[in-house]
């Protein structure tokens, strides 16, 4: 028996009454400054409580995680975890979700606020994830794979995934402190690589050049960085500087002389637009520059760490666990479900997100799922029927939403939105509609 079935003898009223919940807050120093921070003025709409204009605000939690948990506002003195809430009746998940995943969300979102980037990083598949959780379960605090999407609220810039076998030439060509690090020899091998290479070498060679800058000394990376400062800070007096040359020397000053500002001349640079989104699957480097988005990913908080950081970094699990893909990443523009709401669908069955935009007066549907979903209010004020009995409205006002607030929606439960303000925007997150489809 699961022990969420124990739970189940001394469940609660079964409710399809949405619930609203108090979220964590995440204070970490690369996060936007006070009032500057989204971050901030969601957690304070949601909390009640004020904003401190010298503190960094980074990251708003929305889900179960034990690392930043939800508290369900249920009207109780004692706060209660949405974990242990859901645990009193798991049926609020709806049969197919609790059979998959047990008595828990799979799906974890936050809203994140970057002033200055994140680590150089990757996280792990299930199979690395249970090994490094059962090695180390005080750095790697869960089991599970962490896929994630990022939806952009403002300009977002990004690193994700290794460039392409023409960018790699053009920058081992322009970028001679690349070059020397790696070794003459193996910088011609990779130059001479015809465009119908064999890709599993060149893969190959790519990573014994990423380890190798990777793994070299700090002494090292310092002498490299210095030579490439000088070298540009020379030739930007003769031409533009390109624009990673540029991102370089912005995080080579936000992290002085970190291995991290040089690996990015190896990754993607990505430039969403608001309403653009960005997927990084398992295993994928990846790292957010600045701006601030919605990111929503499967239930877990494993990081392998490489650079831009001072938090703890295993750069040997980093470089054993990527892949070394080569090419552009897919910007995601989502699929109109509506005039107003626009999903995106990874291909991972945990979760997707709506992001929707209601003008003033308009109203919007969202159909009755088999699964839950949370509801993230980030602009305006708006009406949110859930089509309750009189009996399950608490106040006169419970059915009114407006920025800050984030309620969970139990399975089978029709949602209807209108906008009051002159503009309602929020984001509802789910299990994937395709996990259901293949059932």
């Amino acid at each position: 028996m699961e022990p969420w079935q124990n739970t189940m003898k001394k469940k609660r009223r079964p409710t399809r009454r949405p619930i609203r919940l108090r979220c964590s807050v995440k204070n970490y120093d690369w996060g936007i400054l006070g009032h500057n921070s989204k971050v901030a003025r969601l957690f304070a709409l949601n909390s009640g409580s004020d904003i401190d204009p010298a503190k960094p605000y980074a990251e708003f939690w929305i889900g179960t995680h034990e690392s930043g948990p939800s508290y369900a506002d249920s009207g109780s003195d004692q706060p209660l975890s949405l974990k242990s809430w859901i645990a009193e009746d798991p049926s609020v998940l709806g049969e197919k979700v609790l059979d998959k995943w047990g008595a828990d969300l799979p799906f974890l979102c936050k809203v994140l606020s970057v002033q200055k980037a994140l680590s150089i990083q990757a996280h792990p598949d299930k199979e690395m994830a249970r090994v490094l959780h059962k090695l180390h379960p005080s750095v790697y605090k869960d089991d599970n794979h962490k896929p994630e999407v990022a939806l952009a609220l403002t300009e977002f810039e990004a690193l994700c995934g290794f460039i392409s076998l023409k960018e790699l030439k053009d920058m081992l060509r322009t970028v001679p402190e690349i070059a020397e690090l790696v070794g003459v020899a193996d910088a011609e091998q990779i130059l001479l690589v015809g465009e119908r290479h064999e890709n599993g070498k060149l893969n190959t060679d790519l990573e014994s050049m990423f380890s190798r800058l990777m793994l070299s000394s700090k002494e090292t990376i310092s002498k490299m960085i210095s030579k490439l400062k000088r070298r540009l800070n020379l030739e930007k007096k003769k031409r533009q500087l390109t624009v990673k040359e540029q991102l370089v020397l912005r995080l080579e000053n936000q992290y002085p002389a970190d291995v991290g500002a040089i690996a990015a001349f190896f990754l993607n640079y990505v430039k969403l637009k608001r309403g653009e989104a960005l997927y990084c699957g398992p295993n994928e480097p990846h790292a957010y520059i600045s701006g601030e988005c919605v990111e929503c990913m499967a239930t877990s908080d494993n990081v392998v760490r490489a650079g831009l950081t001072s938090k703890q970094i295993d750069v040997q699990t980093l470089l054993s666990m990527l892949k070394y893909r080569q090419g552009a990443p897919e910007i995601m523009q989502g699929v109109s479900m509506n005039a107003y709401t626009t999903r995106f669908v990874p291909p991972f069955e945990e979760f997707e997100v709506d992001c929707c935009n209601l003008p003033q007066s308009a109203s919007v549907v969202f159909p009755s799922v088999i699964g839950p979903s949370l509801f993230l209010v980030t602009a305006g004020k708006g009406r949110f029927d859930a089509g309750l009995v009189e009996d399950d409205v608490v106040t006169e006002d419970d059915d009114i939403v407006e920025e800050g607030e984030v309620l969970f929606v139990p399975a089978h439960t029709k949602i209807s939105i209108t906008a009051r303000s002159t503009e309602l925007q929020l984001y509802r997150v789910g299990a994937n509609s395709t996990f259901f489809k293949d059932l």
